[in-house]
């Protein structure tokens, strides 16, 4: 018994104190303390009936399961593969990856796709990120020793450490020239903050009403005076559409198509800074017990006292499943934050806007709707020609330059089906079916909707349950593979 339990929870990422938390939120009379139940794994004690159906009900497993004498293998690690992001693959021949030849490239590829080498060093740090699922323990490290993990942090929390590192705050109405010259900003912009050597945070008045983002901005600032021991880079905070990244200090407007070290430079710290303020704001393991309380709801935002964007990027951090998405949209296709780790494909392009994104994307969809608050949805989509399904919650928020913008957190719900030992390419394909021979959507059919019940249970994840009572929806990735017949793309042409 004590195997099969173990079992169950490495097979879903759980550690001990996530299952004891788990068990609490079922049955807090009944639920085991984390001691009893390593001494439950290690066939120390026995548990009585009453624990033993609250750990049956966390693994929606019949408690007969557990008292069988089928034995168990003696362990189950999952597999720390690449689920999701970039997966490397070896090619031939090798001379195409040469130094020499990656240097001449390069450049030539930026100039003719008209990427700076500033977009292409993000890029790269972002396929970086996918890769590792948003596992930075160095810099979870850090901002714990900062913050000393309380959650939630309020703002004289955040004023009090800036003043302990030596830093003051200073407030402007307008934002002084030489700022907008550095970055180039325009009129859907707003500059909210920035760093000025050797330690001057300045914050705009608009930010005194929008505490959430206020405590953001901070984090930002603290992270760059931690991480980077508040060098003479002048930090700088745009919000709004095509918004200019943290710390770009150098001839920001005018970007080369070039690569250049400094390029590498500022990108990897806008990453590491923005990292570190979630890390700050959300600690993982206070963070992780809040969402599981709260069945990773967009609203445990409010709990945690950040912003929408800010709780539902650090899901994607804190989840024992590593298999999430992330994506921030603007009208009428523009992403302009991707997070990728379950290797969903991007629609339409690479962060390009687009005027006929797939309409059928929650986080399209959701930009022309009308209606308020968040929206769940179970999406199949062929990846490799293998259908797979997503589910995922979309939330519509305004920014400070008072532009509306989607932010949709998601999983793949394959991999969470197949470590329950189901067939979960088979499940896909026949949910799939169903939505082509309803034109696109459909009802999901009573033997698939229990299986997907059972898992969004195991993964305690509310709104993945609120998709299933939905219709699903087919999508894709390009116009050319529209897998509805007859396609989206060839009924607009016919119309």
């Amino acid at each position: 018994m004590g195997t099969k339990i173990r079992n169950l929870r490495k097979r879903n990422r759980l550690t001990m104190e996530d299952l004891s938390a788990r068990c609490i939120k079922i049955d807090a009379e009944s639920a085991p303390s984390v001691s009893y139940l390593s001494m439950i794994e290690r066939g120390k004690r026995i548990p009585s009936e009453d624990v033993l159906e609250v750990i049956a009900n966390v693994f929606q497993k019949n408690v007969e399961w557990f008292l069988d004498d089928i034995p168990e293998e003696d362990a189950i690690t999952p597999s720390k593969g690449s689920g999701g992001g970039i997966n490397g693959m070896a090619l031939e021949p090798n001379f195409l990856f040469s130094k020499d030849i990656l240097q001449i490239a390069i450049p030539e590829m930026l100039s003719q796709t008209g990427t700076s080498g500033r977009q292409f060093a993000h890029l790269l740090i972002r396929a970086h990120q996918e890769h590792h699922q948003n596992h930075f323990p160095d810099l979870e490290r850090a901002a714990e020793e900062v913050g000393l993990k309380r959650l939630p942090l309020s703002l004289d929390d955040l004023v009090a450490i800036t003043k302990h590192m030596g830093l003051q705050i200073k407030w402007f109405r307008k934002t002084p020239l030489t700022v907008v010259q550095e970055i180039g900003t325009h009129e859907n912009n707003v500059v909210t903050s920035f760093f000025d050597p050797p330690n001057t945070i300045y914050i705009n008045q608009i930010m005194k009403t929008q505490p959430q983002r206020l405590k953001y901005n901070l984090a930002v600032h603290i992270g760059h005076a931690v991480l980077h021991d508040k060098d003479g880079l002048k930090n700088i905070l745009v919000t709004g559409r095509n918004e200019i990244s943290p710390l770009q200090a150098k001839n920001t407007k005018i970007q080369s198509s070039g690569m250049d070290a400094q390029d590498i430079l500022f990108a990897w710290r806008d990453f590491e800074c923005s990292f570190f303020a979630g890390a700050l704001l959300c600690p993982k393991v206070p963070f992780r017990h809040m969402l599981d309380r709260n069945g990773y709801e967009i609203n445990t935002a409010k709990l945690a006292g950040v912003s929408e964007s800010v709780a539902m990027r650090r899901m994607t951090a804190a989840s024992p499943y590593p298999h999430w998405h992330y994506f921030d949209a603007y009208a009428p296709g523009k992403l302009k934050a991707v997070y990728r780790g379950n290797g969903i494909p991007l629609p339409w392009g690479n962060m390009s806007l687009v005027e006929d994104p797939c309409h059928h994307w929650a986080v399209f969809r959701k930009i022309n709707e009308a209606s308020t608050g968040s929206s769940a949805q179970i999406s199949i989509l062929n990846v490799a020609d293998e259908p797979r399904i997503y589910a995922c919650e979309s939330v519509k928020v305004q920014d400070l330059a008072g532009n509306s913008h989607v932010l949709c957190s998601g999983i793949d719900l394959n991999p969470a089906i197949a470590a329950q030992g189901r067939d979960a390419i088979a499940i896909a394909n026949d949910l799939k079916q169903a939505c082509v021979k309803g034109g696109g959507s459909s009802h999901i059919p009573k033997n698939i909707k229990k299986d997907l019940m059972s898992v969004a249970k195991i993964l305690n994840i509310n709104w993945v349950e609120r998709g299933i009572d939905s219709d699903a929806r087919l999508i894709c990735s390009r116009g050319a593979v529209c897998p509805r017949s007859p396609s989206c793309y060839q009924q607009c042409r016919e119309r």
